[in-house]
């Protein structure tokens, strides 16, 4: 069971995963996915779930029906029963064994922006104005999203590994607060010090 985020960072990662798959056996056959958050609504052709089908999902064996993806397009009345839905799949699948995470200048771990607490599950957000602007020069259909679903704190905290990834120096003060600053709410990534196994990619910035 594998917990998946989309945007920049996890790109390279997905992009070597192809390559063991294609050059040395890598398979997915035995994989269920799922992802860590979707912009709701989200924009067509341009949803987190079309992201990871195109980064990774079409180049490798996963098996018909092993996503298991939070549906952006539902109706607003819709949206609670469709976050339900998603938790009642991950403990019908056993939980995440392992969950890969980038993390938001703000302290975001998926979509949990600050004041997230450590008891929250998958459910309907607002995003931080700075994640917006963010997110529109990454991508411009991203830009105009201003609210999404995503796994809550807890969630996350349930996986049985979690790996984070953060590049650049502009990370580094995240990446420190994360592991070495108070743990609050106001930096939902600082929860992740409560995890018994978590491990940390950056790099030398």
């Amino acid at each position: 069971m594998l917990g998946l985020p989309a945007g920049g960072t996890p790109v390279p990662l997905y992009r070597e995963l192809v390559r063991l798959h294609r050059e040395e056996g890598l398979s997915f056959a035995g994989v269920t996915a799922f992802n860590l958050d979707e912009y709701w609504p989200a924009p067509p052709g341009a949803s987190f779930a079309d992201f990871l089908r195109e980064h990774l999902f079409r180049h490798v064996d996963l098996p018909p029906g092993g996503a298991f993806l939070l549906d952006g397009g539902v109706a607003v009345e819709r949206v609670a029963d469709e976050c339900a839905r998603f938790e009642a799949a991950i403990r019908a699948a056993g939980g995440v064994d392992l969950q890969i995470l980038g993390l938001g200048l703000n302290g975001h771990i998926g979509f949990n922006e600050p004041g997230s607490g450590a008891e929250t599950r998958t459910r309907r957000v607002r995003l931080a104005p700075d994640t917006v602007q963010r997110a529109a020069r990454a991508r411009a259909e991203w830009g105009g999203c201003t609210e999404a679903m995503s796994m809550g704190v807890a969630t996350i905290l349930e996986a049985r590994r979690i790996v984070v990834l953060a590049f650049g120096a502009e990370k580094a003060i995240a990446v420190a607060r994360a592991r070495s600053g108070p743990e609050t709410a106001e930096f939902p990534a600082s929860f992740l010090r409560r995890h018994p196994r978590v491990a940390w990619y950056v790099d030398v910035a």
